[in-house]
């Protein structure tokens, strides 16, 4: 691409435009929203249950919690978690001039309140609800479901009226736009409605029934008869020339009747408590309010188990897939499913505020541990019977799990470590655009994991080259003006200042004793005395160290 070539160039000017329009600190109170609003009384509760559910886990199983991590590891948690990128410089002074004891519940506010965490959670939502294709651009826009969808969580809209909205929802795409749920199953002139109910099981009710399409399921008790009826509360979609409507099946013609994609005996109904379904409204109303139902376990303990995952990386039941849970009524997890039934039941009695149980699942104690597993600093001599020992730990949220980071968490992150101010919706345009256009090119080199972006896969030998070879690393290393690298050079007071910024800038923490001893004796006496091409190389290879790429 051509704005590549002139991208330093470009980047100087940008870079000061923005110095000039932005102050260059913000006080920490600026940081600081209203901390009463979503923080109830019981919520210290809530969490205290979930402490002991995982603790008890722990000593069933004979194991000892690793040790809580620095207050900074779970800033760059939270930061990567909810908006999608490290803290910047700035963010990090504020946060360790904050000398309150509850520091990191306000931050976990604070960053609740910030528009990037409506914007990053919202994409990281959608692939569960519509994926990640773009579909037919004239009828399905999946940028105005996303932005529809940050736009709830900005206004707090409860969840369940969201998924109401997404499944019974009418109108025209540009429009209405939580209709794009439906619209991403419309192809060639035809809803898929065996699309939709495997999706709205999976998404919504944390459960996979698709392979009950073709027959039954040769486990589970969904049954073939029972998946045509989910399937046939879509059975009367259509759009017209004012978007998404119900059609009623009387109102069809025989030809028209003909070309229904579901069995002609096929009619509205659900594979359990059918006493939840509705006998009024269209089945797509009537689905939409059995699956939101007050008694509904399974809606409630999806998203738990989602927003879970979305938080540590993996879901809480890290040995299945995020929407393969069990049966509530299964007997047999019930021990496995407490703490997802804990979090479910506040959620619930909250109105279904996402924001309430982002903050729960933040201020447990599983969140905040370090990722170094108790007395096993370093690899024993067995090394495989070491790796399955913390596997293990993993296994019972006795240690924060390692995780690689996403291609936009990787992109937002370099970005950020290139400038000391925080990179958010005020920044300036070709700072967002960058961005935008750099996850684009990660993503074509990299490869999206889509709907299953929870599913754990190990970085390949060609990613890791293709991340040390390319132009992006280089380019944030590289002095300029404004970005990072000269700016510490020109304001760090010594050299050992100056490495511990640049730690801070790229890994949200300082220097090991033995890291701060081996690049002081390879650096001048003084910031200003460095070369540009021992700074450049440095970052560099910070950028490329697999701390840069991984979650701790």
């Amino acid at each position: 691409m051509q704005w590549r070539s002139i991208f330093p160039a470009i980047l100087v000017v940008c870079s000061l435009a923005t110095l000039t329009a932005r102050a260059v600190t913000r006080p920490v109170e600026d940081l600081s929203a209203p901390y009463a609003e979503g923080a109830s009384e019981d919520q210290a509760a809530v969490v205290a249950k979930i402490d002991e559910a995982i603790e008890a886990r722990l000593v069933a199983e004979k194991q000892t919690a690793a040790e809580p991590a620095a207050d900074l590891e779970v800033l760059r948690r939270l930061s990567l978690a909810l908006i999608g990128t490290i803290p910047s410089l700035e963010e990090i002074r504020r946060f360790e001039a904050d000398t309150r004891p509850d520091r990191l519940m306000r931050w976990t506010n604070a960053y609740l309140h910030d528009s990037r965490f409506a914007d990053y959670f919202a994409e990281r939502l959608a692939r569960a609800f519509v994926g990640v294709e773009g579909g037919q651009f004239i009828i399905y826009r999946r940028d105005r479901f996303t932005n529809w969808l940050s736009q709830q969580l900005r206004n707090r809209t409860s969840y369940d009226q969201i998924v109401v909205q997404m499944i019974q929802g009418q109108g025209v795409a540009t429009d209405e736009a939580g209709v794009n749920f439906v619209m991403a199953s419309f192809a060639n002139d035809q809803f898929d409605p065996n699309k939709l109910a495997g999706r709205t099981v999976r998404a919504f009710l944390g459960q996979r029934i698709d392979c009950a399409q073709c027959h039954d399921h040769p486990f589970a008790h969904w049954k073939q008869k029972q998946f045509e009826g989910l399937a046939a509360c879509y059975g009367e979609l259509d759009q017209t020339l004012v978007g998404v409507v119900d059609v009623p099946l009387s109102e069809l013609d025989e030809e028209e009747f003909k070309k229904r994609p579901l069995p002609p005996e096929a009619v509205p109904g659900v594979p359990y408590t059918p006493e939840w379904f509705p006998k009024d409204g269209t089945p797509r109303q009537r689905l939409a309010q059995w699956v939101t139902h007050p008694q509904n376990m399974r809606f409630e303990r999806a998203i738990a188990n989602r927003v879970w995952g979305l938080m540590f990386g993996k879901p809480f039941l890290v040995d299945r897939t995020v929407d393969d849970l069990p049966d509530p009524e299964d007997q047999t997890q019930q021990a496995e499913m407490q703490v997802l039934e804990i979090l479910g039941a506040d959620f619930r009695r909250h109105g279904c505020d996402l924001q309430r149980l982002v903050q729960v699942i933040a201020a447990t104690q599983a969140f905040r541990r370090s990722s170094v597993p108790p007395a096993t600093p370093h690899m024993s001599a067995d090394e495989e019977q070491s790796t399955l020992a913390v596997e293990e730990l993993e296994r019972q949220w006795g240690v924060f799990p390692l995780v690689r980071l996403r291609p936009e968490q990787v992109i937002g992150s370099m970005l950020q470590s290139n400038s000391v101010q925080t990179t958010d919706q005020n920044s300036h345009l070709f700072t967002r655009a960058t961005r935008f256009f750099r996850e684009l090119d990660y993503l074509n080199e990299f490869g999206d994991p889509g709907e299953a972006e929870l599913e754990q896969r190990a970085a390949t030998i060609t990613q890791m080259l293709l991340n040390m070879n390319g132009e992006f690393a280089s380019e944030m290393s590289r002095i300029r003006p404004f970005a990072t690298p000269n700016v510490l050079r020109q304001h760090s007071p010594t050299t050992e200042a100056f490495l511990d910024n640049i730690y801070l800038c790229c890994f949200t923490r300082r220097p090991s004793a033995v890291e701060r001893e081996h690049f002081l004796e390879q650096l001048a006496d003084s910031p200003s005395e460095i070369s540009d091409a021992v700074i450049e190389d440095l970052f560099w290879t910070l950028f490329n160290s697999p701390e840069f790429c991984w979650n701790h």
